[in-house]
């Protein structure tokens, strides 16, 4: 049987092939979820991310000794039951988690804790590629929604615009909006707290700097869509409802995605800043 650096070749090349067949209607509708999705077309970049930053680790991870645990048996096989029990519940969240769950104890039986320890941050970054169950996007989007639509009327009704507020629904005098999810925030929510995830990971150093950093992708994609619904609201009540739709709509959640991105990139720098004692 075939060694390379205390890994058996052969158990490897069983594992992959077995992999691959157990999970390849789960890991094909990830993907298309990403493709048909656009709350989810962040996770393309997601397994490029995770191996920049693997790489970035190199020189480290060469320097661990490899030392097969048993304990990846307990993890694999504890993965293998929770796919189980998501495919008897239907519930493709469990089923697709336990991939990495798999995965995980595979790479614990093969190379060892030590081994793991030192890939583990690339490692978990792979769970922002998998789409959030619809119960917790639904209860988290909602809210989001509400919060949105109620600081944008008071905004505008603040600089003198009629506006009436209906749930999610805001009535101007001559048109009519609706807060959807795209504008509630929920959006850039997902796709800024993995990147603020990364971005802390690579600029920071603390836990407590990476924390805030990644907290802080939170209140400004709330920040950022709340303006661009504030702005649709105002030209909206200008100039008709066509401003709310079509091109314009499209383009104004990409420059509001970049204004956000903007925002996260100059707290990193802010909180880099801050001397270590600080906090």
């Amino acid at each position: 049987m075939k060694r390379y650096k205390g890994i058996y070749i052969t158990p490897v090349i069983v594992f992959i092939f077995s992999f691959g067949f157990l999970y390849w209607k789960d890991a094909y509708s990830v993907v298309m979820d990403w493709y048909n999705d656009e709350n989810y077309s962040h996770g393309f970049l997601i397994p490029l991310i995770s191996g920049y930053l693997l790489w970035q680790r190199k020189d480290n991870i060469r320097t661990v000794v490899i030392n097969p645990s048993n304990w990846g048996l307990f993890i694999l096989f504890s993965g293998l039951g929770i796919y189980l029990i998501g495919n008897l519940s239907g519930e493709s969240f469990t089923m697709r988690l336990s991939m990495l769950i798999v995965l995980a104890g595979a790479v614990i039986f093969s190379s060892g804790l030590s081994f793991f320890k030192a890939v583990s941050f690339p490692f978990f970054y792979l769970i922002f590629m998998i789409p959030l169950p619809y119960l917790l996007y639904d209860s988290v989007a909602f809210p989001l929604k509400l919060l949105v639509s109620r600081f944008s009327v008071e905004f505008l009704s603040l600089i003198g615009i009629l506006v009436l507020r209906e749930g999610n629904i805001i009535h101007l005098a001559g048109t009519t909006l609706e807060v959807a999810d795209a504008c509630s925030g929920i959006r850039s929510i997902i796709s800024l707290v993995a990147l603020s995830t990364a971005i802390a990971y690579l600029t920071q150093q603390g836990w407590i700097k990476k924390s805030i950093l990644i907290f802080l992708a939170v209140p400004i994609a709330v920040f950022v869509n709340a303006v661009r619904v504030i702005g649709t609201g105002i030209l909206a009540d200008e100039y008709g409802a066509a401003v709310a739709e079509g091109f314009f709509h499209e383009f104004a959640g990409l420059l509001i995605f970049g204004v956000a991105i903007i925002l996260l990139i100059l707290s990193a720098i802010a909180l880099g800043k801050i001397k270590k004692n600080s906090l």
